[in-house]
């Protein structure tokens, strides 16, 4: 079997407000909300479809939690690749995602940056078709 990556760790202050943005705010599959013990979760969340996932970590000490919302240290961390921009903007806007600028055609496409709930940046990105 060829390599794939699993999942990708991000901090989160809380896991109830991370797991309602995510699912409710972006429209992500809840893949995994399973106890470890009282203060630990393993709480996963996927882009429909998508093989690899985001595991929502709460933040378990000062330095971690000084990162939450730094974690690439304020660059654009994450790309969300859509098959509608169009749709997806508009149900993002709608659900009270902030988007840091106005959609923009590049060469590979439709792009907007938006912040997760704690200003994560992120790519929603329509890759343009070729043909």
């Amino acid at each position: 079997m060829p390599q794939t990556l699993a999942a990708i760790t991000l901090l989160v202050r809380d896991y109830d407000e991370a797991r309602r943005f995510y699912v409710e705010a972006l429209g992500f599959d809840l893949v995994e909300d399973t106890p470890l013990s009282e203060t630990k979760r393993r709480l996963r969340v996927a882009p429909p479809g998508s093989a690899t996932c985001l595991l929502l970590a709460k933040a378990a000490d000062a330095a971690q939690a000084a990162a939450v919302g730094v974690q690439a240290g304020g660059r654009v961390f994450l790309f969300l690749e859509t098959d509608d921009f169009d749709r997806d903007h508009a149900r993002y806007l709608a659900a009270g995602v902030i988007f840091r600028e106005p959609p923009r055609q590049e060469s590979y496409g439709k792009v907007a940056v938006f912040e997760d709930l704690y200003g994560n940046p992120w790519d929603l990105i329509e890759r343009r078709r070729e043909g």
